[in-house]
């Protein structure tokens, strides 16, 4: 038999895993991050967004100076926004994706094995449709947020989503050094893996087992086969495959323009939404941040081509206000719209009732 067909034994413990792998995910929705390093210090980042219905999700510029909280009122952790950032929205209630003035980017995907800290918990709240939000407010470098983060400090509240959905999460960061963070809180407690060679984040499992998954598939080597279901685990293998496989230049057209076939490489046909499988959802919009550039493109699944913002561009200056691009009901939009914001409340932090 030609060698090509020779696969490494499986382990009994990687078997289990993939079982595992099975089952999560049965586990609202399925999205997918990667991060690139191209030549020159060319950083880039790119995430899918699955979901199994319209998020309404718009774009908003948030200076600094903000006065924040959590999203619980009195019992909330409280801060100024010392960085001003560009974000995407969800259900104009919550920060699901984001890169600060400092080219931190922030990317919120969904995890069903999430397990926040008891209600009991006394210290300051942090909803999780804030938690992005407050990391992009708060810090320059990955190293700073995770040197903040580890400390604790505040509770995690976790908050169901209009449509019913669980509202679970795990967090990826990264900075335009490369610097890259995953964080999760298992068990009522913050994990948080650190460092440049955390490139890829999906869904479930949890992030060790992920790990552990992708090392059976890199035995194999992507040359010769690769999962291409659209489950979490297969995703992960793919993703980690092809963001270290595609082209790596210092070149900002190319980096942005490999990021993007990456994730739609990793992306859920519209229309494909499996009931009992709410990780598996169709994709409904796609970022790529070029951190080294500050551009943060958005693309809308149902729209014919990307926007993008460049940051450099723009006044984050304290009093500068809060301003809004409004993509509901604008499915043509496409290309430069840094100058198009328009003044606007802030939304809201979505919370329980």
């Amino acid at each position: 038999m030609s060698s090509i067909f020779r696969l490494p034994v499986i382990t009994i413990t990687a078997a289990i895993l993939i079982v595992q792998a099975a089952i999560f995910a049965t586990s609202s929705s399925a999205c997918t991050r990667a991060l690139y390093f191209g030549k020159e210090g060319m950083t880039v980042v790119g995430r899918s967004m699955d979901w199994k219905e319209d998020l309404h999700s718009n774009l908003w510029i948030f200076p600094r100076g903000m006065q924040r909280d959590g999203g619980l009122g009195a019992k909330s952790l409280k801060w100024t926004s010392r960085h001003g950032s560009v974000v995407a929205s969800v259900y104009e209630g919550g920060t699901a994706d984001g890169m600060n003035e400092r080219g931190l980017v922030a990317n919120l995907l969904y995890l069903a094995e999430s397990e926040y800290p008891p209600l009991t918990d006394t210290r300051p709240a942090v909803m999780i449709t804030a938690w992005a939000q407050y990391v992009l407010d708060s810090f320059a470098t990955v190293e700073e947020a995770v040197s903040e983060l580890k400390k604790e400090s505040f509770r995690m509240v976790a908050v169901v989503a209009p449509n019913g959905a669980a509202g679970t999460v795990h967090l990826a960061i990264s900075d335009p050094t490369g610097d890259s963070a995953i964080l999760e809180y298992i068990k009522g407690k913050l994990v948080i893996h650190h460092g440049r060679q955390f490139q890829v984040m999906t869904n479930s499992p949890i992030f060790d087992e992920q790990l552990a998954l992708n090392k059976y598939w890199q035995q194999i080597g992507g040359t010769v086969m690769l999962p291409g279901t659209n489950r979490a685990a297969d995703r992960f293998a793919r993703a980690s495959f092809y963001i270290n496989a595609c082209t790596q230049t210092s070149e900002p057209r190319e980096a942005v323009a490999s990021v993007f076939s990456v994730m739609r490489n990793v992306s859920v046909p519209r229309g494909i939404s499996t009931p009992d499988q709410p990780n598996i959802s169709s994709t409904i919009w796609r970022t790529v941040a070029d951190q080294k550039n500050r551009v943060y493109y958005f693309e809308n699944t149902s729209s014919p081509s990307p926007v993008w913002i460049k940051l450099d561009k723009l006044d984050f200056a304290e009093g500068s206000g809060t301003r809004k691009l409004t993509l509901v009901g604008n499915p043509d939009l496409g290309g430069d719209q840094t100058i198009k914001f328009e003044k606007a409340q802030p939304f809201k932090f979505l919370a329980p009732d």
